[in-house]
């Protein structure tokens, strides 16, 4: 199950970094075209832009800051995915893969494109931030985990769980 979750997070940073690459070879900073539509309905356009914040462009400009928090978040889901290894949980196995393969994605841009992220996607249904493809990683694998943690996650100081996971009768 490791080496999985190792070729998916491979697979996500890569495939990400490919994507931005495109869209900074193929489009002048801050252009926009037009990329998903249906009919008159305006989906989606790709938007390049560089963010030097976090989400909604928090923390702008505070690249030490945002590079240290990075460093730690995939050392906690780093230690989780090798702790669980072992164990059969999915849906913490999946989520953990997902938000290391976003978070290190964005951290390849924080350290080669002077502290700013890549962000091309732009929603065009409702105001919303513009954002990329390992974004969608961390926040998918970010709900999963909420979902893993509040529903499936078993509580080790709870022994009437325990007991209710080890009925035989």
């Amino acid at each position: 199950m490791l080496i999985i979750s190792a070729l998916c997070i491979i697979a996500i940073a890569g495939i990400d970094q490919f994507i931005k690459m495109w869209v900074m070879s193929n489009m002048r900073l801050y252009e926009e075209r037009d990329f998903l539509k249906i009919g008159n309905l305006d989906l989606m356009h790709l938007h390049y832009i560089e963010n030097t914040g976090s989400a909604f462009s928090s923390f702008s400009g505070q690249r030490a800051f945002l590079l240290i928090i990075t460093v730690i978040g995939v050392g906690i889901c780093g230690y989780f995915l090798i702790k669980n290894r072992k164990e059969q949980k999915p849906l913490l196995h999946t989520s953990l893969t997902m938000i290391l393969g976003g978070a290190i994605g964005n951290m390849i841009d924080r350290i080669f494109h002077g502290g700013a992220v890549v962000d091309y996607l732009d929603v065009q249904l409702f105001n919303f931030a513009i954002f990329n493809f390992a974004d969608c990683f961390i926040t998918v694998g970010t709900i999963i985990l909420a979902i893993h943690i509040l529903f499936f996650m078993e509580d080790d100081n709870n022994p009437k769980q325990k007991e209710v996971g080890n009925d035989n009768t």
